[in-house]
């Protein structure tokens, strides 16, 4: 546990693994089950063409949840996911990102894994335990393809090389991503509950939104490309700004989104029996009350 705490001083993410070490290593015992449900709601990107942390013009996103119960308190979900995300230079406050005037849409689908810890004990059918907030994080794989409008027509971003990326060594269409985030959970009756969550996506690419780095030289990327590639490239309407070598994005930090959304499930499992000791001992308190 130690050697945990301080992979964490050192990474900050490695309090996912900590978390998790938490979780699996806790006694598990009372109410287990299965729930199947669907959630519907929202999603938002955030990069180098969303650096402002805002929730204006979210798209759509929905899935499947499947969540095994270990406890009143831990549970293990997994979810797979669509979502729509775009972003758009010209709605910036920053005159450079107008000037620069970039923009993509992408359909990502996205497999997560994660825990949950609840903070109030929640247990399905109770009159007393039927409401929660939680806290989740864990892990997702995901696939995305960034894609441009040129004059009425979209394009494949990533097949057009708009950072000088040869021939074959292009981005990936697949990443991976860390997840956090915070929910609600609460019967509507012993079968069905309703749940409210915010998942962030702290993901491994920068290229969510196909913008990361330089303006490459646009004689060597319409040479290798074609024009197509350098007008995809260089969107803006002011002289200067796509010149190879200037900045086109940051590389500094790799790009996330976040899902949220309200998902009902549906819970497959019976109410726990309960524990004949603790009833035994209730008996024998009551009887020691009545004998004095």
């Amino acid at each position: 546990m130690i050697v945990l705490v301080l992979m964490a001083l050192v990474n900050k993410r490695s309090y996912i693994i900590i978390f998790f070490f938490f979780l699996l290593t806790t006694a598990v015992k009372g109410q287990k089950g299965v729930e199947l449900g669907l959630w519907l709601g929202g999603s938002q990107y955030f990069g180098d063409l969303q650096t402002q942390l805002s929730l204006s013009d979210p798209g759509l996103a929905g899935g499947l949840n499947f969540r095994y119960n270990f406890d009143e308190r831990i549970s293990l979900k997994s979810s797979l996911n669509y979502a729509r995300i775009a972003a758009y230079d010209s709605d910036s406050p920053n005159t450079f990102e107008r000037q620069r005037n970039l923009s993509f849409t992408s359909n990502v689908f996205d497999a997560t894994f994660q825990a949950e810890f609840n903070f109030l004990p929640y247990v399905h059918g109770s009159k007393d335990e039927w409401f929660t907030p939680y806290l989740l994080a864990g892990f997702s794989v995901f696939a995305y393809s960034p894609k441009g409008e040129l004059d009425g027509v979209i394009y494949n971003l990533r097949d057009y090389g708009t950072e000088g990326q040869a021939i074959g060594d292009e981005y990936s269409r697949f990443s991976r991503a860390f997840v956090y985030g915070f929910g609600l959970k609460w019967d509507v009756n012993f079968d069905y509950s309703i749940n409210i969550e915010v998942g962030i996506r702290q993901t491994q690419t920068d290229y969510l939104d196909d913008i990361s780095t330089l303006y490459p030289d646009l004689d060597v990327l319409a040479g290798n490309r074609g024009l197509t590639a350098v007008a995809l490239s260089d969107r803006s309407a002011v002289s200067g700004i796509g010149e190879y070598g200037r900045q086109r994005g940051s590389s500094s930090d790799k790009d996330s989104y976040v899902l949220f959304g309200i998902s009902f499930m549906k819970y497959f499992g019976s109410l726990p029996c309960p524990d004949l000791s603790n009833r035994r001992k209730t008996i024998r308190r009551r009887a020691n009350t009545l004998d004095w």
